[in-house]
């Protein structure tokens, strides 16, 4: 059994990670690939119990991380759609159908 050193080794680049929160439009995509490590490395049973709280807390991080960005890009999306409707009612063109 290889404890402690897949969980290590993923773990620095993400939890409480300034650089993974501010590296934009990667940061999503690099939780997301990092979160199916930990999901396949925990289904293979092989972490001992250690590493199981370790990629598990990892994993919570990472979750936060990805439903942060959703969020907010789901927020940039809502304001496009307010600024499209403002522009057509000051132009006098109907709003289109969601």
């Amino acid at each position: 059994m290889n404890v402690g050193s897949e969980g290590s080794a993923g773990s620095a680049g993400f939890e409480g990670s300034a650089a993974a929160e501010g590296s934009g439009e990667h940061s999503y995509e690099q939780a997301a690939a990092r979160l199916e490590e930990i999901i396949r490395r925990l289904d293979s049973g092989e972490p001992g119990l250690r590493e199981t709280l370790e990629l598990c807390r990892e994993g919570r991080g990472l979750v936060e991380l990805c439903a942060a960005e959703l969020e907010a890009v789901g927020r940039g999306l809502e304001e496009l759609r307010l600024e499209e409707l403002v522009a057509r009612l000051e132009a006098g063109t109907p709003p289109r159908a969601p």
